[in-house]
């Protein structure tokens, strides 16, 4: 079973592998800086299009930060 503390593991994993700053992300998604910190603090989960987006901007499969490959 897929959880939801394995897919923010996974979205974290993502970001900090990426080769863009938090403060470039959230300038890409149209959010503010505090918003993708709180997804790496796991505070916070991104709604589902910001998700999709999220995925986009980073150049990975939503099916990998899902656990679905």
């Amino acid at each position: 079973m897929i959880t939801i503390q394995e897919i923010q593991k996974r979205l974290r994993e993502a970001i900090e592998y990426s080769q863009l700053s938090q403060k470039e992300i959230a300038k890409k998604l149209g959010v503010n800086p505090s918003t993708v910190s709180k997804y790496m603090r796991l505070d916070k989960y991104p709604s589902l299009d910001t998700f999709a987006n999220l995925c986009d901007v980073l150049d990975v499969s939503a099916d990998d930060i899902l656990g679905l490959k």
